[in-house]
């Protein structure tokens, strides 16, 4: 298994929160906001390229959990959504589920989980259940 390793970068309004063995690779984040978002550079992250705002937004787009946030003026935490929970099934991808979740493993421990939660389909991710781009590596139809 991957090991879990979690970056923060802020700009001192917000904290763009990095959890890379989430990341599915999607792209979403660096084709959106390219300024914050460039895989290219070393940090790859760099909050002081956008707005509060505009980072916000860009990490609600996340489809796989990846990167969250947290306002520096508020308690450290994930923030929840509120509404229905929905599932949406990516073309040759993984299942996406929007909404509070808490995800029981095998032994019985549970995970929260917020905002956007990443399901294998493929049957090949080294971190299941959930995705970690091996969908493409393996050219999964589904």
């Amino acid at each position: 298994m991957e090991k879990q390793i979690t970056k923060k970068y802020d700009n001192g309004e917000v904290t763009v929160v990095w959890q890379p063995h989430m990341c599915i690779h999607s792209t979403i984040c660096f084709k959106g906001l390219p300024t914050v978002f460039d895989p290219r550079k070393r940090p790859w992250v760099t909050p002081e390229g956008g707005t509060t705002e505009a980072i916000v937004e860009q990490i609600k787009k996340c489809p796989s959990g990846a990167l969250s946030y947290f306002m520096n003026n508020e308690i450290e935490g994930p923030v929840e959504l509120e509404g229905d929970t929905v599932v949406e099934i990516l073309s040759n991808g993984p299942l996406l589920v929007y909404g509070n979740l808490k995800v029981k493993d095998t032994a019985g421990n549970e995970t929260k989980k917020s905002q956007v939660t990443a399901f294998c389909r493929c049957g090949h991710s080294g971190n299941k259940p959930y995705c970690d781009g091996s969908h493409v590596r393996v050219k999964f139809e589904g």
